[in-house]
């Protein structure tokens, strides 16, 4: 971490779609305005630096009050009933409108938005109890993910950086 520059943080805990792009976005445009950016993945977030699951992930619309009947073509902006969520192919459902709305806006999926980080100098790192505790190896992740490490070593590496937990 550069020490005369302003570092942002995001850890990602959750490996569903639609929580993969809120560290990216606000990734990309830090980069863009010239601040350090460090991803710390843990828990399910592992899911998005795997790859076996980064080209992968879904969103569930079961007990997501904040899906919108709106993103699904429906006009108003009524939430779907959970009981609709549970039907099967529900999932896939929402996951591609997903993909078609994002695709349609010509934002990257989550596999070459993480190359973009990359490139642009972004840090990726993943949670070693949480790695250990899936049974995961080095070899499992995405290129670009510099190292896994503990909790706290990775609080040491990041001092003084302004984090945001998503």
């Amino acid at each position: 971490m550069s020490e005369d520059n302003r570092h942002l943080v995001f850890i990602c805990s959750k490996g569903n779609l639609d929580m993969a792009y809120p560290a990216l976005v606000m990734g990309w445009a830090a980069l863009g305005n010239g601040l350090d950016v460090t991803i710390f993945f843990t828990f399910w977030g592992l899911d998005l630096i795997r790859k076996d699951r980064v080209d992968h992930l879904e969103i569930a619309p079961v007990a997501n009050t904040s899906m919108k009947m709106s993103m699904m073509g429906v006009p108003g902006n009524l939430g779907i009933p959970n009981l609709l969520g549970v039907l099967p192919g529900m999932t896939a459902f929402a996951t591609a409108l997903m993909k078609k709305k994002m695709d349609e806006l010509e934002v990257p999926p989550v596999r070459e938005y993480l190359e973009m980080l990359v490139d642009g100098g972004a840090k990726l790192y993943a949670c070693k109890m949480t790695v250990d505790m899936m049974g995961l190896k080095e070899e499992d992740f995405i290129d670009g993910v510099e190292a896994i490490v503990t909790a706290s070593d990775f609080i040491d590496m990041t001092e003084g950086a302004q984090i945001i937990f998503i």
